[in-house]
This record gives C-alpha cells, structure tokens and sequence, in this order.
C-alpha cells in the first residue's frame, strides 16, 4: 500500500440521531479502527440520558476516545478539542488502527482538520455581563444585539445558541471579526489527508426518529439526572446544561414548565439543530454524503464506508 504523505484520518459527520455511532460499530467490524468522539456533550460525565453517548456494548465493539473527560462546569472546546484529539490520532495509527472522529459537532472537526483562527483571549467580565443581560431579558436579546454589530454572523448563528453567540460577541467587541469569517478557516491543505463522510437521511423520516429518540430520552430518565446535576451545585445557567433537553428540564424544576411541555419543545429543537447541523456540513469542503437508507440501513453504509477505503488505498 502506498504511504501517504499526511497521516489519514476518516470523519463520519451528519446531524444528530442519523446513526454516526452505529455506522462506525459496523465500520469496525470490517476494518481496524478506533473511534474520536466530535460530540460537544458526549465530553462531559455525569450527562449520560440526554447526549447520546455511546452504549457500553458499542464501546466493547470498538474503542472510543474523548468521552466523559470533563465535569459539566468545565469549559470544553474547539482549540481545547483540537489539543486532545491531535495525539490520539497518531496514538492510533501507531497501534495499527485508522483513526475515525464521529460526531455532529462541525466547529470540534474543523479545528482538527483545518485549524483556528488567532481569536482574542475569552472576557470574563464581559461575558458575565451578557449572561447577566440573557438571564434578564432572554437568550434573542444577545442575539438582537449580535444582528446590530455583526449582522451576517447572526444569521448563521441560532438566537437561542447562546455560547457560540456570547463568543461572537467578544470577537466583535475586541475588533477582530475578522477570525469570524467563515472562508478563513478553509486551507486547501491542512495537516491530514481527510476522508469526510457526511450521513443524511429522509428529512421527515429523521424527524420522527429525533422525535421519539427524545422521548426515550426522557424515559430513560433525564429529569432524575437534571435533578441529581442541580443538587451537586451545577448553575443551570453552564453552557452543558443549556444544551437541548437539559434546559427545558431546568425550567421543569423550577416550575416554569411540565414534563409534557418540555418533551415538546425539546423534540422541536433537536429537529431544528439538525436542519443547522445540514446546513453546516453543506458548507464543508470535499464531503461526500451518503444516504443512510439508501445505502441499506446501518450496515450498507459500514460496508460501503469499508469498500471506499479499500479501494482507495487506506487500509489493507
């Protein structure tokens, strides 16, 4: 086999629930891989019900790295994904293995693959101040303000994602939008020699299944662990808590809304983040989709995925 002069690295990407975790499974059951967790939740222990974490007979199946690594009040994100990740692809490919990250989360892959930007260093008190003028006034108020000083940003940023929003903000602030352009992260030759995978599904199909993966969420016991989280000193106002289904269950305790209202609104923006996952990924250089059901389920896909590498030359 030809050696590549870059380290190879395959990305399985897509939106939420469209089955990254089962296809890599099925993947490793045909080549030897070892799996990089890109999910911004999955990172956080103690959040097992509502952040899709692999099972523990899928990682039995095959080894997966950056999963429960940080406590729910540590900050994590795409430069500290970046430094971790980094390693653990050559770590693998020294054990014989192909390196695969897996996940929705696009800013965590397009750090590793491409890099970041220089961005000024995070303001405390400035962010104290926008979390404070969020708590007042609610999440669209920062996203109004957004669209006054940086109205192309706010359009490709959700009013309710508040983090990424907060950090907009602080760029613009500092004088450096420039590092929020979205062309300056694209390099035509970044450290790795990348086989970017996008899974895609029938939309209307997809939202049934978040519609009820929610719901198992929930059954699965979602609002004990909220409860457990609040109890151990988590503020409800931290950027793991404010993801979708543990903040509709925040509200849940503190009577602002019942189960029922919460599943509701929680099944309404998982759909909503896949369509901005779509779009996201859509903008990606070089991906190539494949449709889940059209490649015969979970199972055709890890074969299709295996035959591509095959016959590319990446693995034996």
């Amino acid at each position: 086999m030809e050696e590549s002069p870059r380290p190879r690295l395959v990305v399985i990407a897509g939106p939420t629930g469209v089955g990254k975790t089962a296809v890599a499974v099925a993947l490793a059951k045909r080549m030897p891989i070892e799996v990089i967790n890109a999910d911004s939740r999955q990172v956080y222990r103690g959040m097992d019900a509502a952040t899709g974490k692999p099972t523990p007979e899928e990682r039995r199946a095959v080894v997966h790295h950056l999963i429960d690594i940080v406590d729910p009040d540590e900050r994590y994100q795409a430069a500290r994904f970046r430094t971790d990740a980094a390693p653990l692809v050559e770590e693998i490919r020294g054990r014989g293995a192909l390196p695969v990250v897996v996940g929705g989360t696009g800013l965590y892959i397009r750090a590793l693959i491409r890099g970041l930007d220089p961005a000024p260093p995070a303001d405390p008190a400035f962010r104290q101040a926008l979390t404070a003028l969020a708590a007042r006034e609610g999440r669209t108020a920062l996203h109004r303000r957004l669209a006054r000083e940086a109205p192309a940003v706010a359009r490709r940023l959700h009013p309710n994602d508040q983090v990424r929003v907060v950090r907009a903000l602080e760029i613009v602030r500092a004088g450096a939008g420039a590092a929020l352009e979205p062309g300056r992260w694209w390099s035509e030759r970044g450290p790795y020699d990348v086989a970017y995978l996008g899974l895609t599904a029938d939309r209307a199909t997809l939202a049934k299944r978040l519609h009820a993966r929610a719901a198992a969420f929930v059954a699965a016991g979602l609002q004990a662990e909220v409860q457990a989280l609040l109890a151990r000193g988590y503020d409800p106002t931290l950027p793991s808590l404010s993801s979708i289904g543990y903040r509709e269950f925040v509200r849940v305790e503190r009577g602002e809304l019942t189960p029922e209202e919460a599943l509701r609104l929680m099944q309404r923006d998982t759909v909503r983040y896949a369509k901005r996952q779509w779009t996201w990924f859509a903008r990606e250089p070089r991906i190539e989709w494949i449709d889940v059901d059209s490649a015969g389920g979970i199972e055709g896909v890890g074969e299709t995925i295996a035959l591509k590498l095959k016959r590319g030359g990446w693995i034996e």
